[in-house]
């Protein structure tokens, strides 16, 4: 019997990231609008969290956030379906170690997670959650993980990103429209490993998460602020860029500017 396409798109993704991981900080950790991106996430996480909080990280990849919210006195269960990745984590945690416990654990798996909580928050930064067609599948399992009055907070990818759409008058016509095709996922690929990834609308996350769970806030990310991979804007247009962050920063949750970025920051609270 042939393995369901969710599955072997799963191991694509996990092969790919697998290869990355050697690699993956030296490429983004010195980019300064991931840098900023972090920032964003990050300040917005800090928002619901309590002292001492147990936070449920999925797709952890190297551990950037689970290393700073350790280091802010959370426990961070740092989960992943990439074993390169999570040996990558492993290696930079010495010191933290009673505060990351990790797990090799799909997110569309998380009835077989072996730490159960319940957890405070549960968290998924850039995108992970853009690698799955079963996105129901994965925000099913978390009301069994998550504390009464806990939160979510999930970084997505839109179906329709600002900065984009404008590669259109430089000719880039396939990535100015990739996210409008992707009912039936838009191909990606990292280390010449190839896999699938689906675009969701903040509207399609609530109805996702369900009356059990009520949205709290949305902001966009990369709105006006130019994508990551548009590469040295923040230093060849240092005094434009800082503009552009000082606008993004007021206007990140008005319409339109909030759901037409990169990404989209989305936070829910279970009821």
């Amino acid at each position: 019997m042939n393995a369901p396409f969710s599955d072997i798109n799963e191991k694509e993704a996990e092969s790919a990231f697998t290869k990355q991981a050697p690699v993956f900080d030296n490429i983004y950790g010195t980019n300064t609008i991931i840098r900023y991106k972090r920032e964003r996430v990050r300040n917005h996480v800090n928002q619901y969290l309590q002292t001492q909080s147990q936070i449920l990280e999925l797709n952890a990849g190297t551990g950037e956030d689970a290393i700073y919210f350790a280091e802010n006195g959370h426990h961070v269960h740092a989960t992943d379906i990439s074993q390169g990745m999570q040996d990558i984590l492993r290696k930079k945690i010495k010191g933290l170690e009673n505060n990351i416990s990790q797990e090799i654990c799909s997110y569309t798996r998380l009835d077989s997670l072996e730490a159960r909580g319940p957890y405070d928050l549960i968290f998924s930064n850039f995108a992970g959650l853009n690698c799955t067609n079963e996105l129901g599948k994965v925000i099913s399992g978390f009301d069994k993980l998550l504390k009464p009055g806990g939160f979510v907070t999930l970084v997505i990818l839109p179906k329709f990103c600002l900065w984009e759409t404008m590669l259109l008058f430089r000719g880039k016509f396939k990535t100015a429209f990739r996210r409008f095709f992707s009912k039936h996922g838009t191909s990606a690929h990292i280390e010449g490993q190839y896999f699938r990834c689906w675009y969701y609308d903040p509207s399609e996350i609530k109805k996702l998460m369900g009356p059990a769970y009520e949205m709290v806030s949305i902001e966009g990310l990369c709105s006006l602020v130019p994508p990551s991979y548009i590469e040295n804007f923040a230093e060849k247009h240092s005094r434009l860029f800082g503009y552009l962050v000082k606008k993004e920063s007021r206007l990140k949750s008005k319409w339109p500017w909030k759901s037409i970025g990169d990404y989209y920051i989305i936070s829910f609270q279970k009821k």
